[in-house]
């Protein structure tokens, strides 16, 4: 299983009346953290697509347990439990700056040949990389 975290501070405008952190804003905070989970493996979404491949989202699925609030420090753990194919899972879990495991989510991309606009398996570069943690 590979895992990263990392942190962000939820903003004023990401919030609703209550203070709290607008339903729709959580699958921002998803890319936000993919596309961080990536970096910190060693590989960037931009040498991903200079590769010639992209990463579009197939599915996406939120479980709200606490809110978050506005000001608060988040931090989120990204997940990958599987080795990808063609396709790959994210598992998002976000904590409050109490450590208070408020939300859950998932999502589910596909890796898609830019110039063809047909799935193909992931860059052999990433599953290098992936390699030890499977």
């Amino acid at each position: 299983m590979y895992q990263a975290e990392m942190t962000i501070r939820a903003r004023y405008g990401e919030t609703d009346q209550m203070g709290f952190v607008y339903y729709g804003n959580y699958a921002s905070y998803y890319e936000v953290a993919r596309v961080e989970s990536l970096r910190q493996l060693g590989m960037t979404y931009r040498e991903m697509e200079a590769m010639g491949v992209m990463m579009p989202v197939l599915e996406n699925h939120s479980r709200f347990m606490m809110p978050a609030r506005y000001d608060e420090l988040l931090k989120i753990v990204t997940s990958i439990h599987e080795k990808p194919g063609v396709r790959i899972r994210f598992k998002y879990d976000i904590y409050n700056e109490n450590g208070v495991h408020i939300h859950e989510g998932e999502t589910l991309l596909a890796f898609v040949n830019i110039a063809s606009g047909k799935p193909c398996r992931p860059p052999e570069m990433f599953m290098k990389k992936l390699e030890p943690f499977f």
